[in-house]
């Protein structure tokens, strides 16, 4: 009886094993080891795992008079795949989801005279995406230089593509640019509240997350919060965001929205903040499910 199943068990694995191997090989077909393990996680996940606190990027979110406007671009331009939390729909592209919604009333203003001037991209070819720019009629400059463009999307909601070296997809999320009349200030603000990692890139300070870092640039004069412009707010997912969000209550952190889960939303958990500039930031917990 004993053989028997052994003989069994051998001749399932050598069953399956050419099987997964092909399926494997057909999804990802890169070099092994360090590729294949890379190749396998990038196909499949969006947003990054969390760092030791639980924190990776999360979204961008932007009210606006024209969602569609919005949509037709990040999903038929930039290939953004759409999903939903509940009655929430989701453009996810790798690394960050962004959340078009219609605002009730028109927008305060674009990103520009924001705390967050922009969000940007790495990208795998710079030529394409300013051909795809201007197909779409996307005003933008160029910074053929740095073989970058900050593009001018509807309703002033301001985005940066880069071409990066080696980059195995079209297009992956990079940062979110702040600005402050304290930067260094304001990074250490961003690096205690969610243990990220200070840092620098060029000349500015940043602080680093799974999936994405901030940048912080200087401003001679403050900028206008963002809650009611059309990039409304930034957003972070938190794994166990319920106890995240007590700690931070206990730290004496004010809510703009407190702790709450939305059933009509798939069970997602939230909760808003404010930086010390003025920034919005939503946390979530539920996205990480829906990067899959």
């Amino acid at each position: 009886m004993e053989r028997r199943l052994k003989s069994s068990i051998v001749m399932r694995v050598v069953y399956l094993v050419p099987r997964l191997r092909a399926i494997r090989d057909s999804v990802c077909p890169m070099r092994p080891f360090v590729l294949l393990a890379f190749c396998s996680f990038s196909m499949l996940a969006q947003l990054a795992p969390p760092n030791s606190a639980g924190v990776s990027m999360g979204h961008v979110h932007l009210m606006v008079s024209d969602p569609e406007a919005q949509k037709k671009l990040w999903v038929g331009v930039f290939g953004a795949e759409v999903t939903n939390a509940g009655s929430l729909e989701l453009l996810r592209l790798p690394g960050i989801f962004v959340v078009v919604q219609k605002s009730r009333n028109p927008p305060s203003g674009g990103s520009d005279g924001s705390t967050v001037n922009h969000f940007g991209f790495l990208v795998k070819s710079y030529a394409d995406t300013k051909a795809k720019l201007a197909a779409a009629n996307v005003p933008f400059t160029d910074n053929a230089a740095k073989k970058q463009v900050m593009a001018e999307f509807p309703e002033k909601v301001r985005v940066e593509f880069t071409e990066g070296e080696n980059l195995q997809k079209p297009i992956v999320f990079h940062h979110m640019h702040l600005v402050s009349t304290d930067p260094e200030k304001l990074r250490d603000w961003y690096v205690k509240t969610f243990s990220g990692k200070a840092g620098k890139r060029e000349q500015w300070l940043s602080a680093e997350f799974p999936g994405g870092e901030l940048d912080f640039r200087k401003a001679d004069a403050p900028q206008a919060p963002t809650k009611g412009r059309a990039l409304d707010h930034i957003g972070f997912e938190v794994a166990g965001l319920e106890a995240f969000s007590k700690k931070l209550a206990a730290e004496g952190m004010p809510f703009d929205f407190p702790y709450r889960v939305l059933p009509q939303l798939g069970g997602l958990q939230i909760a808003f903040i404010l930086d010390p500039e003025g920034t919005r930031i939503e946390l979530t917990d539920g996205f990480m499910a829906k990067s899959h």
